[in-house]
């Protein structure tokens, strides 16, 4: 018992994290079938994966692994024990009836009415087969049935070509509130650039890392950055935030392909650094229409 508590104890001052282990690990064997589904028949509530993985008794397989690693993988399999998935799927389908969000992105593209033309037809016939869900209607999924009757659909497109007066009537109708977008202006660009958790600088700048370059992006070099892209879209083509992923990668292009052979591995991207990449290339709207 001594040397049980002595182990025990080793153990969980992090003695053994690196000492390798051999566990049992569960596994499913899953047969290769896949079920392609002709139309009209999309809401037949079978899962043909999820039936044959019921029938087929589970099985384990040996695996050495570090012990930090087996603490993990013992973790998971005793904490999925532990949940009731009945109540997780039920709880799921209360909150998506109750308070679910649809959100349809580019309905754009199939506005359009009736006509000699077969594209139309197709269109309309789109629309026609979403209207019932957006209506309020039962669907069938994987997890049970799902009433969409108080799930909030949101729609959003680029009607530059079509406009919302080219959809159907009734799907018209069950889009009651319209709001036109204003394009970004240079303060979004900044915004979108430093705000988010996962933003562009904060990417491009763990990227230099790890090519063992430690990059400062100043406040400068942000707002040249905001201006060339707004400065961008308004002179050749208008798609919004996407400006800035085409504007970042040709901004450090130089630098990504030169970083292992720089000795200086400290740098700073002011604004003469950004105006000195891009300027020339915004300048020329035809080769910025390409390359931006």
């Amino acid at each position: 018992m001594k040397t049980r508590d002595k182990l025990r104890q080793r153990l969980k001052n992090g003695e053994f994290e690196e000492k390798e282990v051999d566990i049992n690990m569960k596994t499913r064997s899953m047969p290769f079938v896949e079920i392609f589904s002709p139309g009209g028949i999309e809401e037949m509530d079978i899962n043909f994966k999820d039936m044959f993985s019921n029938i087929l008794p589970n099985q384990t397989k040996k695996r050495r692994v570090p012990v930090s690693e087996a603490r993990q993988i013992l973790v998971q399999e005793e904490a999925e024990k532990l949940i009731d998935m009945d109540a997780v799927i039920s709880d799921a389908i209360e909150r998506v009836e109750n308070s679910g969000i649809v959100f349809l992105d580019e309905i754009d593209k199939i506005a359009g009415r009736e006509s000699r033309q077969g594209p139309d037809v197709s269109r309309e016939g789109v629309q026609r087969d979403i209207l019932p869900i957006i209506e309020g209607s039962t669907v069938a999924t994987k997890y049970g049935s799902v009433r969409t009757h108080h799930v909030l659909f949101i729609a959003a497109g680029a009607f530059h070509v079509s406009n919302p007066s080219d959809l159907i009537p009734e799907l018209q109708g069950r889009f009651p509130i319209r709001v036109e977008l204003k394009s970004l202006n240079k303060n979004d660009f900044k915004s979108i650039l430093t705000e988010p958790k996962n933003a562009l600088v904060k990417q491009y700048t763990a990227l230099l890392h790890t090519e063992g370059i430690e990059a400062t992006i100043t406040d400068d070099a942000i707002d040249e950055i905001a201006a060339l892209a707004f400065q961008v879209n308004e002179a050749v083509e208008d798609i919004g935030a996407r400006r800035l992923h085409t504007i970042m990668e040709k901004l450090f292009e130089n630098l990504f392909f030169d970083a292992p052979e720089l000795e200086e591995k400290n740098v700073t991207v002011d604004a003469d650094y950004v105006r000195g990449e891009l300027a020339e290339i915004v300048k020329d709207q035809d080769l910025s229409r390409y390359i931006l």
